[in-house]
């Protein structure tokens, strides 16, 4: 590591430990040369996961893109930011175990669908209409219908073992 103020090669770690809840390691360090002491973080050099778009386009994976769109599906509902930044979260975790290099944008929004309906169901129909771009509004009334229906279904009894 090179120092920042005489750009010495050589120096000593002080101290180390963990950041942003274990994904870094924040190293303190001290130049051989000049003593000055200068802070550096190390992460995991992950690949960038590409979303594959419906025209084969592909384009990097964008957390911030992702937030935006399910803060707009969730405005004006009774959903934390906590809870918005804990579904974006646990989606880009899942995706980053499950898909290697490239996710298709479909996968991408059938999940996040997935995630809003069990989050809340209102704020799913929001996102829903804009994801399947409904061309009227037969179409978005069937979706309610559809909603509505899973909704009046009694719930499966979980399995005896």
């Amino acid at each position: 590591m090179q120092c920042p103020s005489c750009r010495n090669l050589e120096d000593k770690v002080v101290d180390s430990r963990e950041a942003a809840e274990g994904e870094t390691i924040r190293r303190r360090r001290e130049c051989l040369k000049c003593g000055r002491r200068f802070t550096t973080y190390e992460r995991i050099e992950e690949h960038p996961l590409m979303v594959v778009k419906k025209d084969g386009r592909r384009e990097p994976f964008d957390r911030k893109k992702i937030l935006s769109g399910v803060q707009r599906a969730c405005e004006k509902r009774p959903i934390s930011t906590e809870q918005i930044a804990a579904l974006v979260d646990s989606l880009e975790r899942t995706l980053q175990q499950e898909f290697d290099k490239e996710v298709p944008s479909r996968e991408l929004g059938e999940r996040l669908m997935r995630a809003l309906h069990a989050l809340d169901e209102v704020a799913y129909v929001r996102f829903a209409s804009v994801y399947r771009s409904f061309k009227d509004v037969s179409q978005f009334m069937d979706e309610l219908k559809d909603l509505l229906a899973q909704k009046s279904r009694p719930a499966t009894p979980p399995k005896q073992s």
